[in-house]
């Protein structure tokens, strides 16, 4: 690395350009902030890969990362995480999976929430809804765009997680929650043992890069394996409330029946959007449900020759299953750019 500051430029998927110094040993994730620009990103440490973007110019050093994150073939390919990009030269240039409007400028909002309800709705999968106070200097209520999450921190406590919204931006300062209670996991432990209605938590965002594109009238697919099911549940009732035109079906995919949730929200979905189909795919189904064995990815595989036009694919779900669909895409014929997704790792 040099001993100079660098030049960054970095440019989104609607062509605005941010620009900014990195000091030797930054990070390009931190010099942004630095200069008053939040880019989406949770961990900050190389392990969920939020802060994607692909270098296009300037040489860099990477530093160690998840490969579920990262993996080699995209890091071949000139892909990084911001957080772990340290620019090696006069000037890096790379450019932003997402438009300019997921870049926050000034801090990423953060307010206290109150929990208005805990209920589980599956096995090891609780609903969580809480109340926000309207942010009175952006009087904006609580308003998000599909696809994005919120940081929650119990307050006392030092650690803060990320979870997926699966509501819609509104006035009144609702927004939901789908959490799978993990052994082990902090906050998850504290939802299942020690969370109760009228509990308060601080709430730091909406932050995020995942959402829906802007691509006309081509039908969209929605792969959900557990708890992914919450943005792409945003995803479509978004559209569902704007009577958005495109053809949808949404695939949920769990290992046992006894993991299936959301079917309220999505048979409400199913009335007021036309067009719009879903189903649940269950991995190792007991004597009593309805379908055979079946995974998102085998139904994927199975349609995506058939389509008559080819959709865009929206992913949700842990690594495995992100990968899986991308590779039943690309053997379907489908462009990778026509491939959106969200990893999450267990926390």
């Amino acid at each position: 690395m040099t001993g100079a500051t660098t030049g960054v430029t970095l440019t989104a998927s609607d062509g605005e350009r941010l620009e900014f110094g990195c000091a030797p040993g930054q990070s390009v994730l931190d010099a942004a902030a630095e200069a008053g620009a939040a880019l989406p990103a949770s961990c900050r440490r190389g392990t969920c890969g939020s802060c994607r973007a692909a270098v296009t110019g300037g040489p860099y050093e990477h530093g160690s990362c998840s490969p579920q994150a990262l993996p080699p073939d995209r890091r071949e390919r000139g892909e990084v995480l911001l957080c772990r990009t340290f620019p090696g030269g006069d000037r890096l240039e790379a450019a932003l999976p997402y438009p300019s409007s997921r870049i926050i400028h000034g801090g990423v909002p953060e307010r206290e929430g109150v929990i208005t309800a805990l209920e589980t709705v599956a096995r090891e999968t609780v609903r969580l809804e809480l109340r926000v106070e309207p942010d009175d200097a952006a009087g904006d209520g609580c308003q998000f765009d599909p696809g994005q999450f919120m940081d929650l921190r119990v307050p006392g406590q030092d650690y803060t997680r990320a979870y997926s919204l699966a509501n819609t931006g509104n006035w009144e300062g609702c927004l939901e929650f789908f959490v799978r209670l993990r052994p082990g996991g902090l906050f998850s432990g504290w939802l299942r043992d020690g969370a109760r209605v009228g509990d308060r938590l601080t709430v730091r965002g909406p932050q995020g890069a995942f959402g829906l594109r802007e691509t006309g009238p081509r039908p969209r697919w929605f792969v959900a394996g557990g708890t992914g099911l919450a943005p792409l549940l945003s995803m479509v009732r978004h559209m569902a409330e704007w009577q958005e035109p495109q053809p949808a079906r949404l695939f949920l995919g769990v290992n046992e029946e006894a993991e299936v949730f959301g079917l309220p929200e999505l048979k409400a979905v199913a009335c007021e959007l036309p067009g719009f189909s879903y189903e649940i795919c269950v991995r190792r189904p007991g004597p009593s449900w309805p379908g055979p064995p079946a995974t998102p990815v085998d139904r994927v595989a199975a349609l995506l020759p058939d389509a008559p036009v080819p959709p865009d694919l929206y992913v949700c779900g842990p690594p495995p299953l992100v990968e899986a669909v991308a590779g039943a895409a690309a053997a379907g014929g489908l462009a990778p750019e026509r491939v959106h997704h969200e990893r999450f790792l267990p926390t």
